[in-house]
Formats: structure tokens, C-alpha cells, sequence
């Protein structure tokens, strides 16, 4: 039998119209044909590039908690409002950003975040005063709100659904590196160059990353470069070839158009599988954030008697570790969706018994080895906390998918602002007025907070584990994603 010719084959696929899945592809993989990877690749590079400056700018406080409360001349409290204000609008924002991005597409909300994010980050460098910088951090906190779930948007419109999990990870892994900035390269120029050129450069690059944003990313296969737009001018707009990701004639799901911005929250919420990766989020947040954003060197400092350089080598150990744990949560995931529960429980876990041989110990009398340990460990759980989002992802279509993933890191941040206000007032309790620094005994007090909110996680998980799998089934079926 003859073969068809190019020529046919081409006008044969030309009716197939702009949403028609590629040959192979699975019902929860990107419309349209297949893109090439290099396009996809370049597209995750520019939105985890955002990423990783969001992540060094969120965690710059970790590297500067006694810097700080001496700058403004603040107590625990409020040193503790800098984060917890930060914290909460980053919260807050998650489901109005994630439909923001669901409606408006992913480009526009990231070149948004990274406004707010280098204009905060410039008025905290330049705050000579404690509400000045509160505020400085509230705005830096908003536009962090606008980035990872827009990256997290940009990977479901170019990979296909079986790569989500190792791509999420990746990308957290990625963005590890600005927080390694935050705590090894900020503690050593804080010293030299002092607060405000220190932040100031800090802040810089953001800029850069910016003018990337706005003239290189295609936040989806049929979308048109940015720069097109510019070298060839049109009298009218050019018309839209595929399922559009932006405005209110979005198509990347069923029935998009149509949801109302109500039905679309109340859609994502009612899963049980959204709630149970809130509460994931929420549960393996507990430690690791409120010790990378501020309390870390404190502790370590004060409450253990390392030096600066010996606190900030085990903060980066934290990070160093987590990259290599990402890049194993995610292959694993990908093949074993049913790893992901005991994946999550043994991180939790591991940690609070952990914990509770450090906080066991005579104040700095912590073996070292121990002290290294904690850190290894503590490493695991920004890696596990990115597993709440694969209890949401196969039961929300495509376009809630953003809204949903908002839902998911809200209950991580709830977890760290509850940590971290809570560890704050019990810090002041226990701290004499003027005595020049908090006592070790107080570190071991505060530090059983997280004992607390981990056991309120644990109880909502135990909860809703059977109900969402039960429900989960018939999606991964659907889509050819293995069992869990």
C-alpha cells in the first residue's frame, strides 16, 4: 500500500484544530501537538530563573535575624512580625494569584511578583525605621505570593502530566540555590558591606530577570514569543491558534470559560484530595520554614554557642541536602505515586525524633554529629512538603489547576506563620527585659511549638487519606498515570 504523501498528510492534520491531542498523548498532557523540548526547557528555565531570586529575596531575614533586631532595636515579637507579615501575605494571596494565573496566564502574574519582590527588597535595604521595614517585607511577601504557582503553571502548559512530579521537584531543587544564597553568601557580606548595600545588591539582579520575563517567555506552546510582537507590528492583534491561556477564553480545560471565579474555588476546595495536600504541605512545613526564615541562627547561635560561620554551614548544609532529596522525590514519585504517604510520614517523623534528641540535650552540649544530622534531615522536608501537590494535581482539571496548587502551599504557610509567632511570644516570656540575648533554656521551649501544629497535621492527614485515594482512582485511570 502506497504511503500518503507529506503534502497530505500536512492538509490531513490541518482539520484537526487547535485543541487536538497529539498522537500518543494522555488526557492530562498539554492541547495540541506535542512542543519540542528545547521551547519547554526554555520556558522552565525563565520561570525557575524567577524562582530562584524569589527564593534568595524570601529567605535574606534567615541570614540577618540579629542584624536586624539591632538595626530597629526590636524584640523577638517583633522581630518574629517580619516573616509572619511576609508569610501571610504570601498565604492570603495564594488562591486570588492561582486564579489570577488560571485567568490572566502565568507571564503577567510573574512579571508582577518580580516587581513587588525588588521593590521590597530596595525598601528594606533602605529602612532606617521598624514600620518601614515591615512594610518593605509585607510587599516583598506579596510578590513572592505570584511566583512558584505561575512556574508551577508554566510546567502543566509545556510537560506532559507523567513528568509533573519530577519536574515540581526540579524546579524546587532549582530554586534551593537563592536560599543557599540567602544563608552563606549574606552572612558573609553583612559584616563587610553592611545592611543596606547588602540588600540593595541583593535586589539588583531582579531587574535582569524582569527584562527576561517580559521579552523571552512563552508561557505556552501555541503562545507567541513576546518578541514577535515587537519586530513585526500589526494594525490588528493577531488571532490566537490554539486553546488560549489567558483571559476569560481560556480553554485548557472543560468548561473553562464558563466557571465562574466562586465555582472554581469551590470546585478545588470540595476534592478531598486538594485538602489532603493542604494539609501535607501544612504538616512537613512545621520545621525546616520557621528554621531557614528566621529562628535557625538565632538557635544556633545563642541557644547552641556556635560561631556566625559554624551556624551559617549547617543552614546551608539544610539546603545543600535538599537539592540532592528533590531530585530523589522526584524520580520516585513519578514511577510510585503510592510512595508519596510514606514518603511524607517518615520525613515527619524522623524529624520530631530528632528534634527531641537535640532539645534532650544539656544546652550547648549538643554533639556535633547530632547537630549535623538534624540538618540532613531537616533538608528532607521542602522536598516532602512539594508532595502535597501531587494529591491535587490528578484531581484537578487544567484549568483550576493553578487555584489548587494555591490551596496546596496556603496550608505551609499558615504552618510557619503559626510557628512562628507562637516561638516568638514564647521567646519574649522567657527572656528578660534587657538582657542582651535569648537564653538557651527559652530556645528549648520555643522550639517545642512545632510539636504542636506537626501533630494537628498529622490528624487532618490520618483523616482524609482514604477519601481521597478512593476518589483519585478513576483520574489516574483516565489519564494513563500509574496507580497510587
Amino acid at each position: 500500500m502506497q504511503q500518503p504523501s507529506r503534502a497530505r498528510r500536512r492538509a490531513r492534520g490541518a482539520g484537526r484544530g487547535p485543541g487536538h491531542q497529539a498522537a500518543g498523548a494522555l488526557p492530562g498532557d498539554p492541547p495540541g501537538p506535542k512542543p519540542r523540548a528545547y521551547g519547554a526547557w526554555a520556558a522552565w528555565g525563565t520561570g525557575v530563573a524567577v524562582y530562584v531570586f524569589a527564593v534568595a529575596q524570601r529567605t535574606s531575614l534567615g541570614a540577618a535575624g540579629l542584624d536586624a533586631a539591632e538595626r530597629f532595636g526590636i524584640s523577638a515579637s517583633a522581630l518574629s512580625a517580619f516573616p509572619v507579615f511576609q508569610v501571610l501575605v504570601y498565604a492570603v494571596a495564594q488562591i486570588p494569584v492561582g486564579l489570577a494565573i488560571d485567568r490572566r496566564g502565568p507571564r503577567r502574574v510573574l512579571a508582577t511578583g518580580l516587581v513587588l519582590l525588588i521593590a521590597g527588597q530596595f525598601g528594606f535595604a533602605f529602612a532606617t525605621n521598624y514600620p518601614s521595614a515591615l512594610v518593605s517585607r509585607t510587599a516583598l511577601g506579596c510578590g513572592d505570593a505570584m511566583i512558584f504557582v505561575s512556574v508551577l503553571r508554566v510546567v502543566t502548559n509545556w510537560f506532559p502530566s507523567r513528568r509533573a512530579p519530577f519536574i515540581a521537584q526540579l524546579t524546587g531543587l532549582v530554586g534551593t540555590l537563592g536560599n543557599l544564597f540567602a544563608v552563606t553568601a549574606l552572612t558573609s557580606m553583612l559584616p563587610v558591606l553592611g545592611w543596606t548595600v547588602t540588600f540593595a545588591v541583593t535586589g539588583a539582579p531582579g531587574c535582569a530577570v524582569l527584562a527576561v520575563v517580559l521579552l523571552f517567555l512563552r508561557e505556552s506552546p501555541d503562545a507567541p514569543s513576546p518578541l514577535s510582537g515587537m519586530r513585526w507590528p500589526r494594525l490588528r492583534p493577531r488571532r490566537p491558534h490554539g486553546p488560549s491561556v489567558r483571559g476569560r477564553k481560556q480553554e485548557a480545560g472543560p468548561g473553562a470559560g464558563a466557571l465562574t471565579l466562586a465555582a472554581q474555588v469551590r470546585g478545588a476546595w470540595q476534592e478531598p484530595g486538594t485538602r489532603l495536600g493542604m494539609w501535607v504541605h501544612f504538616t512537613t512545613s512545621c520545621w525546616a520554614s520557621p528554621f531557614l526564615l528566621l529562628w535557625g541562627l538565632p538557635y544556633l547561635v545563642d541557644g547552641q554557642g556556635l560561631s556566625r560561620s559554624e551556624a551559617g554551614s549547617l543552614l546551608g548544609i539544610v539546603v545543600v541536602i535538599g537539592m540532592g532529596y528533590s531530585l530523589l522525590f522526584g524520580q520516585l514519585l513519578s514511577r510510585r505515586p503510592q510512595a508519596r504517604t510514606p514518603l511524607m510520614l517518615t520525613v515527619v517523623l524522623t524529624t520530631c525524633v530528632l528534634w527531641g534528641a537535640v532539645l534532650g540535650t544539656p544546652p550547648g552540649h549538643t554533639p556535633p554529629w547530632l547537630l549535623v544530622t538534624l540538618a540532613v534531615v531537616l533538608g528532607a522536608n521542602g522536598p516532602a512538603s512539594l508532595v502535597g501537590l501531587e494529591y491535587a494535581r490528578p484531581v484537578n482539571p487544567p484549568a483550576r489547576a493553578a487555584t489548587a496548587a494555591g490551596m496546596v502551599i496556603m496550608g505551609g504557610f499558615t504552618a510557619t506563620i503559626l510557628a512562628l509567632l507562637a516561638m516568638g511570644a514564647v521567646l519574649d516570656a522567657l527572656t528578660p527585659p534587657g538582657s542582651g540575648g535569648y537564653s538557651p533554656t527559652a530556645f528549648r521551649i520555643a522550639f517545642l511549638v512545632p510539636y504542636a501544629t506537626t501533630a494537628l497535621g498529622l490528624v487532618q492527614i490520618l483523616r482524609l487519606r482514604g477519601k481521597a485515594a478512593a476518589l483519585e482512582q478513576p483520574y489516574r485511570t483516565r489519564s494513563g498515570e500509574p496507580h497510587a
